[in-house]
């Protein structure tokens, strides 16, 4: 969530439940609590809408929420750009996380493969399983941005 999308919001946050009773359980990672965070995390994917917006301040490559992951010890993001497409959305994550288990290679690369693959494969289907749409406007795979290191450890025997 962008600062204003909720009454009081100054600050990026995620929404990751309802609010709770308490003040003081409000349902949101904020950027504070982010920062509060000790990760040793290789990957954090924000796949959900705007993870990567700034909020409209202008020339950010990524957002304060995405800066907090970084600060709390990310060493890359996948974060979006703009509105996404749930179902679009899922099949590119799927398609990028299985890419990236099976090649063990860059996770840059599994998402330029994961993106081919919505492309030229990707759609849309109704209840009876025809096709309404296809995924191969940018508008569904394009939102996706990766900062930060976009190379993968490989294993060596």
């Amino acid at each position: 969530m962008l600062p204003g999308d909720l009454d009081g919001l100054r600050r990026p946050a995620l929404a990751l439940s309802l609010p709770g009773k308490g003040e003081e359980e409000d349902g949101l990672l904020t950027t504070d609590d982010i920062i509060g965070l000790k990760l040793d995390a290789d990957w954090i994917v924000l796949s959900a809408c705007n993870t990567g917006a700034d909020g409209g301040n202008g020339g950010d490559a990524v957002s304060g929420l995405g800066r907090a992951f970084f600060y709390a010890g990310a060493r890359a993001l996948l974060v979006s750009n703009w509105p996404v497409h749930s179902g679009a959305t899922k099949d590119l994550m799927v398609t990028l996380f299985r890419r990236h288990a099976e090649s063990g290679g860059a996770r840059a690369e599994a998402l330029r493969h994961a993106m081919e693959t919505l492309i030229a494969e990707g759609v849309y289907k109704d209840d009876t399983g025809n096709v309404v749409f296809a995924y191969a406007h940018p508008l569904f795979w394009a939102p996706f941005t990766l900062v930060g290191d976009g190379g993968g450890a490989r294993l060596v025997n």
